[in-house]
């Protein structure tokens, strides 16, 4: 999380709040990987813990949350992010799988 929010302030120059987004879209670092990390990370712990714990109630709510994010980025983030970013985000959206990592990056 740390190194995500790190390089949206020095690389794409904004914020993860609505009212100060990023000015350049980051395609290095994790998001060279895959476009949504943190969602990830924690559809990762989610997974970790309702596997540990063999909680049902935790594999519900990661269903849940993966859904209304899946429909989040489908619906509103990636044709906001055309539109702001043009065939530049095409491109990445192209070359860089929204949910499961690419094991190498293209240089």
């Amino acid at each position: 999380m740390i190194r995500t929010i790190s390089d949206i302030m020095n690389i794409g120059d904004g914020t993860l709040a609505p009212w100060s987004p990023t000015k350049k879209l980051v395609t290095t670092g994790l998001y060279a990987y895959v476009r949504n990390p943190m969602i990830l990370g924690v559809i990762t712990v989610l997974a970790g813990e309702s596997i540990s714990v063999l909680s049902f109630k935790i594999f519900l709510w990661l269903c849940i949350f993966f859904i209304v994010n899946n429909l989040f980025f489908v619906i509103y983030e990636e044709p906001n992010l055309e539109k702001r970013f043009g065939d530049h985000y095409r491109e990445y959206k192209n070359k860089v799988p929204r949910w499961i990592p690419k094991l190498k990056t293209d240089k």
